[in-house]
């Protein structure tokens, strides 16, 4: 079974792909860490961030076991990730990575913002993840704040408008909803509760009992 998970930053997809391949007990990929990773990558070694064929060189060389180095979360890395992630050699070269995970015998959880309509269009289950952009920025905010970043709630919001609208506009794979995504809005819902809606929709497409 394989589940794709999109939608947009701090609407919740990440914990919600968490929770959901604990529950079936399945593997799970957080795409946008491989973005994060490459960016870390590029920066760690010296290379521009308007350099598409040397990070695609170092995201080809991806090693997915470093994708637990919690510098990858922060604010910094994040803004560095969406301006690589406009360069198609650099996502073509995470493409293969992200289906060679999906085509797992088992089966596997992923979430970004292109695995259902780019990486896994045959996925048997797809969720639109997604939040008021407000409450969004006010859940980053407190991520960020709890990672010792200083910024204002202002500021946040207008670095995930910014961020919102650079993934949507991107020529190659842009951020979207893919025509059978079902949406789960988390505006007012807890995590529980969003995780309920999810195995609630999971169960009625497939069958599988959690």
């Amino acid at each position: 079974m394989i589940i794709a998970i999109d939608g947009t930053l701090a609407s919740g997809k990440g914990t919600i792909a968490r929770q959901l391949a604990a529950r079936y007990n399945l593997p799970h990929l957080d795409t946008g860490l491989l973005y994060r990773a490459t960016a870390a990558a590029a920066l760690g070694h010296g290379v521009a961030l308007d350099n598409e064929a040397q990070i695609a060189q170092l995201a080809s060389q991806l090693d997915l076991t470093k994708l637990t180095d919690p510098g990858l979360r922060t604010g910094e890395m994040g803004a560095a990730a969406s301006r690589i992630a406009v360069f198609p050699a650099v996502r073509g070269a995470l493409l293969k990575l992200q289906k060679d995970f999906a085509q797992r015998p088992e089966g596997a959880v992923l979430d970004g913002r292109d695995i259902g309509t780019v990486v896994c269009p045959e996925a048997d289950v797809k969720l639109w993840i997604d939040a008021d952009i407000t409450i969004r920025a006010k859940r980053r905010w407190q991520e960020l704040q709890a990672q010792g970043e200083n910024l204002s709630v202002n500021e946040m919001l207008a670095q995930l408008r910014e961020r919102d609208a650079r993934d949507r506009s991107r020529s190659l794979a842009p951020m979207q909803r893919a025509a059978d995504a079902r949406l789960i809005d988390t505006s007012d819902l807890t995590i529980d509760a969003a995780v309920d809606k999810a195995v609630a929709i999971i169960e009625a497409a497939t069958g599988r009992i959690a």
